[in-house]
């Protein structure tokens, strides 16, 4: 029976950790340590560690290069290596050791939103159109040959948490039924084209800030790519809100300013105005617009 070691971190890599597990013999699943987490700050287990357990799977959590390779070795031998969303670029050290090489399911259509935030990218940029594309992982950046890509259509307003779980159910489909014919020689990977290739880097804190010079498009796009985690913020009033959700409205508002318009806190923007659907003041739960409106005071305020 195939054997493979699992590479993987968050939410969005669990499906094709249960989907393997139950067609293939998991020798090993490999995470990343567990990560403070809450108010309390305690160390938490990650959703692949959790998942992986209640699978009954061995789990190892490496914190360097060097204990990452150890781990591979230690445990192996292992015909084939799948990797998604892991958090660390793997050297050729660790990729070689599987037999067949490493195998990493990509949330964009390759090579197209190379990178850390795909996901995040492709909506910020108002792409209509995304998928997932399984790669034998080579040294660079998201570049190897790819055994396999699937289209699909990003839904009007879906922001980038469903995104993902619909990206990470096909993603998983995709992998198991390109593992085999990859194994017996069948399904041969082709080289990578770097023609129209763009990056998506690791998000940062200016990645996330929204602006009132931001057009209406720009201003959702933002807050769609960013919802629900880690999400977008605006300064409202002097104080740095998440925005969760937004649309465009047809409000007259001053650009730098919001205001209450049919029950709603509208902000005016560079070329128009957009509503904000749902926010979270700093300290506080989401809520929706028209709710945070009424917790509120004032009916007209300003915006960074």
């Amino acid at each position: 029976m195939t054997r493979l070691v699992f590479l993987g971190s968050p939410e969005a890599a669990v499906p094709t950790l249960e989907l393997i597990s139950a067609q293939f013999e998991v020798g090993l699943v490999i995470t990343q340590p567990d990560r403070p987490r809450g108010r309390s700050g305690t160390p938490q287990p990650g959703p692949v560690k959790q998942a992986a357990l209640g699978l009954g799977l061995t789990v190892l959590q490496p914190e360097t290069h060097d204990e990452l390779r150890d781990a591979l070795e230690g445990s192996g031998p292992f015909d084939v290596g799948v990797v998604v969303a892991y958090g660390r670029i793997l050297r050729s050290e660790s990729l070689n050791i599987p037999a067949a090489g490493m195998l990493n399911v990509h949330f964009s259509l390759l090579p197209r939103w190379r990178g850390a935030a795909p996901v995040n990218q492709a909506l910020i940029e108002g792409d209509t159109m995304t998928g997932v594309t399984i790669i034998r992982i080579d040294e660079g950046l998201d570049t190897g040959p790819v055994l396999t890509a699937q289209a699909i259509d990003i839904e009007s307003g879906e922001n980038a948490g469903h995104l993902t779980e619909r990206l990470a159910r096909l993603g998983a489909r995709l992998l198991v039924e390109s593992l085999e014919p990859y194994l017996r020689a069948e399904l041969v990977p082709v080289d990578q084209s770097g023609e129209g290739a763009t990056y998506a880097s690791k998000l940062t804190r200016s990645d996330r800030t929204l602006s009132s010079e931001m057009s209406p498009t720009e201003f959702v796009n933002r807050v769609r790519g960013l919802s629900p985690a880690p999400g977008a913020t605006l300064e409202i009033d002097g104080e740095d809100h998440k925005v969760l959700a937004a649309e465009a409205d047809v409000a007259a508002v001053s650009p730098g300013t919001w205001k209450e318009s049919g029950g709603w806190p509208v902000v005016g923007l560079s070329g128009g105005s957009v509503r904000l659907v749902s926010l979270q003041s700093p300290g506080k739960g989401q809520v929706d617009g028209d709710a945070w409106l009424r917790g509120r005071q004032v009916r007209i305020g300003q915006v960074g």
